[in-house]
């Protein structure tokens, strides 16, 4: 992923962003983006199948219940500066409302994201990714 990551931003000339100026709602749409992206590629990869049965799963993953349950198990791993990014996304004043979710799943969800996409935009993958792997093992064991 690094490697794309770092030709993407040579080819197109990216520089890197202020993560200061992002808001939290904005981390949390590039997190959910992100996340998502690496959840259907980590099912793609387990094989060839059905269109309907990878969205089924990814769906599964991607919503906001299970963002809810990964990160009341991730909480006590995150650094300080992932716990203060998970905050303020939590608490951050949505202009849209849950739709199949609770509002506290919803809104651990958004916490979720903004720290997925803090990660990403500081070029932290290896931590993103042990911190995804980490949250589906508790969901494939009911944690």
């Amino acid at each position: 992923m690094e490697t794309s990551i770092t030709y993407l931003k040579e080819q197109f000339q990216l520089k890197d962003p202020d993560i200061r100026s992002y808001s939290p709602l904005a981390l949390a749409y590039i997190g959910d983006g992100i996340y998502e992206l690496y959840i259907r590629t980590i099912l793609i990869k387990q094989g060839n199948c059905q269109v309907n049965k990878l969205h089924k799963q990814a769906s599964r993953l991607v919503k906001a219940q299970a963002q809810s349950e990964m990160v009341q198990v991730l909480e006590p791993h995150f650094t300080q500066e992932e716990e203060a990014v998970y905050k303020r996304g939590r608490n951050a004043k949505s202009y849209t409302t849950a739709k199949n979710a609770t509002t506290g799943d919803y809104r651990r969800a958004t916490g979720f994201e903004a720290v997925m996409g803090y990660l990403y935009l500081t070029d932290q993958y290896c931590r993103m990714i042990d911190l995804i792997k980490m949250g589906l093992e508790a969901l494939k064991d009911g944690k």
